[in-house]
């Protein structure tokens, strides 16, 4: 049954947008990001190369400083790497991987950490035990230590990443899913629910999880920003995507051999990416906070 608003009230929707956009630092990264993601789905369209094909690559080309031209006439603003690629080019495809594998990757693990989280709220006793002491003892040992390890035994390549991914953030939305499904577990709606026999996979998912996404929701945000971290990291270690399809750690990386020779804009413009693409989604993220929590928004 749709909500009423009363006349002269505001729907909850857009109060929370009013809320949102108070904020000068969130508009700004609000800003960017909407940038970032626009120019990631755009990159077959306004980038000058495809860095990905091979029969647009010319060795020639190599290692080119910021400004150079090719033999055909071609700019390269950025400079190229030492592929030949336009790094331009390569950043605008690299920022498509490195926010295809934290969005994917964040929003797995929250399908799956969540809905454990909320059956070991509903549940209890042993299998709440069993849920929580597995959840604690991934939450032991350090995120890079663990997605170092599962990658040494999968390999390269994307979807392995994501799965590596997967497997280090599931916990931390089990444990909030879980605390938030405790308290609204004693409400009235929930005891009603449980009187009329519905089943149990429709109180947990249509009646218990829409009451406890605001966390999640915050959490996906800076979850985000934390897997596209731990990407670049592994493929600074060689151990991420395959060189073929480079992200901006994979960018930075290609270049740090040649840092000492003078050729740093090969690492420091897909750093400079990575940093904002972080910074950008991390101030949405506090916002979202600050919004969807009462106290905070007032």
């Amino acid at each position: 049954m749709p909500v009423e608003v009363e006349k002269g009230e505001e729907a909850p929707f857009r109060v929370l947008v009013r809320a949102f956009f108070r904020s000068p630092a969130a508009v700004t990264g609000f800003v960017l990001l909407t940038a970032i993601i626009g120019l990631a789905l755009l990159a077959p369209l306004i980038t000058p190369q495809n860095p990905y094909d091979l029969n647009q690559l010319d060795i020639m080309d190599s290692r080119l400083p910021p400004g150079s031209q090719s033999m055909t006439g071609m700019t390269f603003w950025l400079g190229t790497d030492d592929q030949g690629r336009d790094m331009l080019s390569g950043i605008i495809y690299g920022l498509r991987i490195s926010l295809g594998v934290g969005v994917s990757s964040a929003l797995f693990a929250a399908l799956f950490g969540a809905s454990l989280g909320l059956l070991a709220a509903y549940v209890g006793g042993r299998t709440e035990t069993a849920i929580m002491r597995i959840v604690d003892l991934q939450l032991s040992f350090p995120s890079i230590l663990v997605a170092l390890m599962i990658l040494a035994f999968l390999g390269k390549g994307i979807l392995n990443v994501v799965l590596a991914l997967v497997i280090v953030e599931w916990a931390t939305y089990a444990r909030a899913a879980r605390g938030t499904a405790l308290v609204e577990r004693r409400k009235e709606y929930m005891e009603a629910a449980e009187s009329l026999a519905i089943p149990r996979w429709r109180i947990l998912f249509v009646h218990l999880l829409p009451n406890c996404l605001p966390p999640l929701i915050v959490i996906a945000t800076v979850q985000v920003a934390r897997a596209i971290s731990l990407e670049a990291t592994l493929s600074f270690l060689g151990l991420g995507v395959p060189i073929t399809e480079p992200s901006l750690g994979l960018l930075v990386a290609n270049g740090y051999q040649y840092m000492l020779s003078g050729m740093t804009w090969i690492s420091f413009y897909p750093g400079v990416a990575l940093l904002i693409t972080v910074v950008a989604i991390n101030l949405v993220g506090d916002r979202l906070r600050d919004v969807l929590n009462p106290r905070g928004r007032e």
